[in-house]
């Protein structure tokens, strides 16, 4: 087995049981990686992300209030909006909606 494979195999299980899922695996078919009920979780891992995404959500995160949850919205221009990529940290994301074990 690769090392990425490893590292992803381990990615995918650590979503899983925090999220309260279960890791589909490799089935030979398009699934998702982590099946977590009202969730479908697509698991990527990259040695490092961009650091411009992190900047600017590191700025909502600095900026919002108590009540607020930090979020990054990705646009690419000439699309629709309605494609724009959501971008939160897991740990607000859990914060904000609960935890998912309960939730599923």
């Amino acid at each position: 087995m690769s090392t990425s494979y490893n590292r992803g195999y381990r990615h995918e299980k650590a979503m899983e049981k925090r999220l309260g899922g279960q890791r589909v695996g490799l089935t030979g078919k398009a699934t998702i990686d982590v099946d977590a009920g009202w969730l479908a979780v697509e698991c990527k891992e990259r040695e490092a992300l961009p650091s411009w995404i992190k900047t600017a959500l590191g700025k909502a995160v600095v900026k919002a209030r108590d009540s607020q949850l930090a979020i990054l919205i990705l646009h690419e221009l000439g699309k629709r909006h309605d494609g724009d990529l959501v971008v939160l940290r897991l740990s607000d994301f859990e914060e904000h909606f609960g935890d998912s074990k309960e939730a599923a």
